[in-house]
């Protein structure tokens, strides 16, 4: 796989090996930039690496290409999962045995797709949680080129994980504790770090990250899901730990995305609403909240009359309190999936009850919508602190709990005070910064020029 530091190489010659993440939504944001560098690099080799259920679901029908995009193919990495596998139940054992597996599972596949190609490796763009990419690239004399798929906040909680276990110690989550001697952060409690930098150090996940953390600062460049204005501070961070640091972001405005259909008439449904009157609840593709909150939610709903659009996992008549899908069915619309983007750039929407994860955060910017936060695991308490104490764009609900009070409390705040009002105006000057990035000469566009030169140089 190794090549001659001095051998020349013509663009069709190269090779771009992207290693992806099969959890989470990470797959398809990594799919996502290779195919917009694809598109400006035709000549170019890409072959794309994940699980054979996540490249089933990432890539229509059965061939091996790209259906749109012929220089992309994908290859199946084995997911670490033993024959007659029997699951314990456990959530995040199928996750924690493919990190075990990790690099070794990659390795062997790039083998063959450098013998099938005839092409060595020339870059490797992985997910950022490969900190193996280090010693691959420098074993291959290639380039590594990282992508950070949530904010910058985040990610530099990772790049300083020793100085706050140093800090505030490494095992115990006390969370009378605060944290006010990170730059660019508002006062941060313990509980508000993302899992793996304190409290569980040791298990696959949180090593992962912390080796993650150590290493980014050997990567030939760092991309992020983000844009340059959204922290400056975070930012000049970053740049004085990376070689590189490349806002690419936000991904929904700059790199292709797949078509949501509206199946189910949402956008139809709103025309009929007023202006900033509905409120829209979504907390992503996989988190459902316990019963109790969900009901607690319909009862705040109920009370107060707002028209709602409702992103429900399951049978919302089985779930919520009883009678309630039949008292609110002039109010509020139920759907399994929403075209989710197109709903917050509708005026109809005044304020998104969110777990505040990386991408619904800038949905809800790119929308200009303000956000009620209940956040749940990773990065999203992060994200919620910054967006109430920081940008002053949403704010969180009491004890990060969903009851009735404390939503009706965060929903009154946004749909009817000048606070509201204030949230509003400062997450529209966020969208503005946002757009600016994404245009021709923005900081985004710029970075993404130079995002494609390094990868096919």
């Amino acid at each position: 796989m190794s090549r001659d530091k001095g051998e020349s190489v013509n663009v069709e010659k190269l090779h771009v090996a992207v290693l992806a993440f099969p959890f989470g939504t990470h797959a398809g944001p990594l799919l996502n930039l290779a195919r917009r560098i694809a598109v400006d690099a035709h000549k170019v080799t890409f072959s794309f690496l994940c699980t054979s259920r996540t490249n089933a679901a990432l890539f229509s029908g059965s061939k091996d290409y790209d259906e749109f995009l012929p220089n992309i193919k994908h290859y199946d990495v084995h997911d670490g999962l033993p024959e007659g596998y029997v699951p314990s139940g456990h959530p995040l054992e199928p996750i924690f045995i493919f990190i075990k597996a990790m690099p070794d599972n990659y390795k062997s596949v790039m083998v063959k797709a450098v013998a099938e190609t005839g092409k060595n490796i020339t870059c490797l763009v992985t997910d950022a949680f490969y900190w193996f990419g280090a010693d691959l690239a420098k074993e291959m004399h290639a380039k590594w080129v990282p992508l950070w798929t949530a904010g910058p906040h985040s990610l530099l909680t990772h790049v300083f994980t020793d100085l706050i276990r140093e800090k505030i110690g490494s095992k115990e989550v006390d969370d009378t504790k605060t944290v006010d001697f990170l730059p660019g952060f508002p006062e941060l409690h313990v509980s508000d770090f993302p899992e793996g930098v304190i409290g569980d150090i040791d298990g696959p996940f949180s090593t992962m990250l912390h080796k993650m953390g150590l290493e980014l600062p050997r990567a030939t460049a760092v991309a992020i899901n983000s844009f340059s204005t959204v922290h400056p501070l975070i930012e000049n961070e970053l740049n004085s730990q990376f070689k590189l640091l490349l806002n690419v972001g936000p991904f929904i405005l700059t790199t292709p995305q797949r078509m949501v259909s509206d199946e189910h008439g949402c956008l139809a449904w709103l025309n009929q609403c007023e202006k900033f009157s509905v409120v829209y609840i979504s907390f992503g593709s996989r988190i459902v909240p316990p019963p109790h909150e969900l009901n607690a939610l319909a009862e705040c709903l109920e009370e107060c009359g707002c028209p709602f659009i409702w992103v429900f996992k399951g049978n919302p008549e089985e779930t919520l309190p009883n009678g309630f899908t039949e008292r609110t069915k002039t109010k509020g619309k139920f759907v399994a999936w929403a075209p989710q983007m197109e709903i917050l750039k509708h005026s109809a929407v005044g304020m998104c009850l969110t777990h505040s994860g990386w991408n619904s955060v800038l949905d809800c910017i790119v929308g200009g919508v303000p956000m009620v936060s209940r956040p749940f695991f990773g990065d999203q308490r992060l994200n919620a602190r910054m967006l109430e104490s920081i940008w002053g764009i949403g704010v969180g609900v009491d004890n990060g709990v969903l009851t009735k009070e404390s939503t009706m409390k965060a929903l009154n705040l946004i749909m009817s005070t000048e606070e509201g009002k204030i949230m509003r105006e400062k997450i529209l000057k966020l969208k503005e910064s946002a757009l600016k990035a994404v245009e021709r000469n923005g900081t985004s566009a710029n970075n993404f020029d130079t995002l494609i030169k390094i990868v096919t140089s």
